[in-house]
């Protein structure tokens, strides 16, 4: 179980992927083979930059060594 709470700080997302699509990170949600929907967690100042906050999302749960991880999306 991964909790990412969204650059904003106004929502706190458990979510099934982590995309990144040009400059933001998407975070997918998915109810059932049918219900599907994706939130931006961040927006950044290039594809670059979203490329590096992706990969300390994946050293947090590869650090995290439990049931679930949170991580909070950084501001720049």
């Amino acid at each position: 179980m991964l909790w990412i709470s969204t650059q904003d700080k106004h929502s706190l997302i458990n979510v099934k992927e982590v995309t990144v699509n040009g400059k933001k990170i998407k975070g997918f949600v998915s109810g059932s083979s049918l219900d599907e929907w994706s939130k931006d967690l961040g927006k950044y100042e290039s594809n670059e930059r979203a490329l590096e906050v992706l990969n300390e999302i994946f050293k947090k749960i590869e650090e995290i060594n439990g049931i679930s991880a949170t991580f909070a999306m950084p501001k720049k």
